[in-house]
């Protein structure tokens, strides 16, 4: 069983609820934050082998943890966002996202 620890920063509880039942039934351990705060409390004392951050948190843009994050660490981060535009997208993967997926999404 595979108990690598993933991150989901997400505030929209219904997004979260379904990647955590999607990667718990795959063999994750999942760890949930709802806002940019609580994600740097997880990610400096469990230190997540992958993150998936949504940029829209509702304390700070997931930019910004973005940011904060690259300048120590090299995590895995897949940004899953509902921002759609093409420049933020880029500006994601400049700023060091790993990848970029857009929501809606599917799960097949």
């Amino acid at each position: 069983m595979n108990r690598e620890t993933i991150l989901i920063v997400e505030d929209e509880q219904p997004i979260a609820h379904v990647l955590t039942t999607i990667l718990t039934a795959n063999g994750y351990h999942t760890l949930q934050a709802e806002t940019g705060s609580l994600a740097r409390s997880i990610i400096n004392s469990h230190c997540p082998n992958l993150i998936l951050l949504d940029l829209g948190l509702p304390d700070v843009d997931g930019l910004e943890l973005l940011r904060w994050l690259r300048s120590w660490s090299g995590v895995p981060v897949l940004v899953v966002s509902a921002r759609e535009e093409e420049g933020q997208k880029v500006e994601a993967l400049d700023q060091g996202a790993d990848d970029y997926i857009t929501k809606p999404f599917g799960t097949s």
